[in-house]
């Protein structure tokens, strides 16, 4: 069986003079070999969960079990590089720092890929060349775990296809797990096989994208009807005229001489979850642990 590579048992992180929970209760495994989409609006506790997979933080309550620090890889939001290096002496600390492990053809392509001038100072690059930069670093460690932050969000749509596609070839190539945040639904369901919601700091979807999509059905009949739809766990029901549409995962047939029934994208998945923040939590694949998640 393939091991787990982060596991989340009751994990949770206070901040501030209030004490505020960023995250709480957070209970879930990640399998090697996953490229995981993490998900959620502003605030939700994305970055928090990764800055504790990467041992930058430590938990309030809970634990978390993760791959060893030379074992993993993490490009946060900022990128922090030494601005008075040229790229060509950024690439050789990492080589010098990571000994025994550093890849310099997977950080070449990373930078040959962007056109960029090995002798150009990272003080004068743009934001998305020093993406670049920041990820050639974390691929030329060649990590086990690689932690991606909202790790494209400087970069134009061509740039972002392009390194999103070199970055899924290595890992698929490398059999490296990925954990990435994005805001970008499309390029996340072209390019992930497993997903985790994060709403106000709890777990609200765990497991793989094709299972939790086929575990809901987008369903379109009458409004007359909607009763019938008690009969199912309904994440979201919106009227509209005589009609009505809703997310639900059925809890037995559905009717299909009333109601139109379709799997939904995973735009539409998440987007109605995010509507409805009281709607249970869903795992598959026992990706999230305890009772009652499995509604």
């Amino acid at each position: 069986m393939t091991h787990t590579v982060i596991e989340a048992d009751g994990l949770g992180l206070r901040y501030g003079r209030r004490g505020d929970w960023a995250l709480r209760d957070c209970t879930f495994r990640l399998r090697a070999g996953r490229v995981c989409a993490l998900v959620g609006p502003n605030g939700s506790g994305k970055s928090t969960l990764l800055s504790l997979a990467a041992r930058l933080l430590r938990p309030t309550e809970g634990t978390l079990r993760t791959a060893t620090p030379e074992a993993l890889a993490y490009v946060g939001q900022d990128k922090p590089l030494y601005p008075q290096l040229t790229i060509a002496e950024t690439l050789r600390m990492g080589r010098e720092l990571n000994p025994g492990r550093w890849d310099t053809e997977a950080a070449r392509r990373i930078v040959e890929g962007g056109e960029l001038d090995p002798r150009a100072r990272v003080r004068t690059l743009s934001g998305g060349q020093r993406t670049r930069v920041a990820l050639a670093l974390a691929l030329g460690k060649r990590p086990s775990l690689l932690l991606l932050d909202e790790p494209m969000a400087d970069l134009d749509p061509l740039a972002r296809h392009r390194l999103m596609g070199a970055l899924m070839a290595d890992a698929a190539e490398n059999g490296t797990t990925v954990v990435m945040s994005s805001h970008i639904l499309a390029e996340l369901e072209g390019a992930c096989d497993h997903l985790l919601l994060v709403d106000k700091g709890r777990i609200r979807l765990c497991g793989p994208i094709e299972e939790i999509q086929a575990a809901h059905r987008l369903l379109t009949g009458p409004a007359a009807a909607s009763a019938e739809l008690a009969a199912h766990t309904v994440v979201e029901s919106r009227a509209m005229g005589r009609r009505v549409t809703a997310l639900v995962r059925p809890r037995g047939p559905v009717d299909g001489r009333t109601w139109e029934a379709a799997h939904p994208s995973l735009e539409e998945l998440l987007l109605a979850h995010l509507r409805a923040p009281d709607a249970p939590s869903f795992a598959v694949d026992d990706s999230l642990a305890g009772a009652g998640v499995r509604a």
